[in-house]
């Protein structure tokens, strides 16, 4: 699964299959199924050359542990659906594999080559953990239809059932009542450049992952500053050249983009995707070469 099933500019032809996605009152409606391949992000549609991260990649302040084994466990991740389709790429690398199947992970890294299996780890982290998010907010919003409708629900194919037999359904991180108001402020702030929605309404891929990483982050005691720090880092390694050209940007404006206040880059006036093509129509059109949107 690594990038979900957004798409937006990078869409490759794809013979007898069809997508149709369509954005409603800036949500992302998933209306056509599809098979894993086309769902799930090729890695190599993220990039390696990311020039906002350094090449070992960015090591999150939160231990992974067992999670993946907790989610194949309870099958919102199932193994060998997740497997079969890494087959089909190259096969997942010893120390991806461990992140799936071995209890005894340390600090979470990502790297520009695991990004998008991380996109996809996160992604069922966040659709399966419960969270009044995902019960109380604007994904149970009745004018969409219901919360199995959206490119984060729709889109995961990779459980063993439906998405939505696994909707907020585990306990896979139990927050307490200052953790969770943490997330909830936090994720209002973060907005994704696929689409027009912060994390708080995670309807496609990239905000249900964030959402999950969010959570992981205040269970383990990571600063709001720190959350906004390496939120940011994150979504960097998802869209690489979308934040090189919105460090253009700031850099054209006379900001040291070293100094920049993540929290600021984060919110809607430059993440968000209209946010973005107005920071695009204000410098040099940019060649984008991947990651910026959520198709495969």
């Amino acid at each position: 699964m690594e990038n979900e099933i957004k798409k937006k500019n990078n869409l490759p032809p794809v013979l007898s299959i069809i997508i149709v996605v369509f954005l409603i009152s800036g949500a992302w409606i998933y209306t056509t199924q599809l098979n894993n391949q086309e769902t799930l992000q090729h890695p190599a549609r993220l990039g390696s050359q990311n020039k906002l991260v350094l090449n070992g990649g960015v090591e999150l302040p939160v231990r992974w542990g067992g999670m993946g084994v907790k989610m194949i466990e309870v099958g919102v991740i199932d193994e060998a659906k997740f497997e079969s389709l890494y087959a089909q790429r190259g096969g997942l690398s010893e120390a991806d594999k461990k992140l799936l199947i071995d209890s005894d992970n340390g600090n979470l890294i990502i790297t520009p080559e695991n990004s998008g299996m991380m996109l996809n780890m996160l992604w069922a982290l966040g659709l399966g953990n419960k969270n009044p998010i995902l019960e109380n907010g604007p994904m149970m919003d009745k004018n969409y239809g219901g919360a199995g409708n959206f490119a984060s629900t729709g889109g995961w194919t990779l459980s063993a059932g439906k998405a939505m037999d696994h909707y907020s359904m585990h306990s896979f991180i139990t927050l307490t009542s200052a953790q969770q108001i943490l997330v909830e402020k936090v994720s209002k702030g973060i907005f994704r450049p696929c689409c027009n929605n912060s994390t708080y309404f995670p309807d496609c891929n990239h905000g249900m992952a964030m959402l999950g990483l969010l959570e992981l982050m205040a269970s383990q005691g990571v600063s709001e500053a720190d959350m906004y720090k390496f939120a940011l880092k994150v979504n960097i390694l998802w869209f690489p050249d979308t934040y090189e050209a919105i460090k253009t940007f700031v850099t054209s404006e006379g900001t040291d983009w070293n100094t920049v206040d993540p929290k600021k880059i984060l919110g809607a006036e430059y993440s968000s995707a209209s946010g973005y093509q107005k920071i695009l129509s204000q410098i040099k059109p940019q060649e984008q070469k991947g990651g910026t949107g959520c198709g495969a």
